[in-house]
């Protein structure tokens, strides 16, 4: 069988259920999103881009005029509204599953933690551009790993797990798609 067959039997059992990637900020959500979501013929979200939208200010502004707790209070209600659609592909933001309730949003799909190993994450970070309002100190190792350690035990309640290393965004799309059959049960069909 090839691939392009192989894609859309693994879409046709997906049957629109939207696809969740979660991790740590640096994993790749964003960048993966957009191939898997081609990949499987969906629309990509990145929920961060949303927020943005919603509120008409950055992440960095949230957090630093209203604090984390108003910013999750924004992140619920985006999952909640962006939930109401299918055959998405969405890059959730790195802390989504801090909130018990997310999880309630987020199991309707799928849940796929893209598991970037912590120094590699913290190289990407680094070079980014993007102001990451958590990882706003002096020692970015000592807090990206406590964020790291208090987030682990809820990335582990994901349904499929892709340990990333120096893959590009494609082939993470790849792993994530020769992986989704092992997750996937097959559709019942009525004799």
């Amino acid at each position: 069988m090839d691939s392009q067959s192989n894609h859309q039997k693994i879409q046709e059992r997906l049957g629109g259920r939207n696809i969740f990637l979660i991790g740590m900020m640096g994993s790749g959500k964003s960048q993966a999103g957009p191939n898997l979501a081609k990949i499987l013929k969906y629309s990509f979200v990145d929920m961060d881009e949303v927020i943005e939208k919603a509120t008409d200010q950055t992440i960095t502004n949230i957090f630093e005029q209203e604090g984390e707790e108003a910013f999750r209070d924004v992140e619920k209600k985006v999952l909640q509204g962006i939930s109401q659609h299918h055959s998405l592909v969405i890059a959730a933001g790195g802390g989504v599953v801090t909130l018990p309730e997310n999880w309630g949003i987020l199991h309707q799909g799928i849940v796929i933690w893209l598991d970037l190993d912590i120094n590699r994450s913290i190289k990407r970070l680094k070079n980014d551009n993007n102001k990451r309002p958590l990882l706003n100190s002096n020692d970015l190792n000592k807090t990206f790993n406590e964020i790291y350690e208090k987030r682990k035990p809820l990335y582990l309640e994901s349904d499929l797990r892709i340990e990333v290393e120096d893959q590009s965004p494609y082939e993470v799309a790849i792993m994530i798609i020769e992986s989704l059959p092992s997750i996937l049960i097959d559709p019942v069909v009525s004799t």
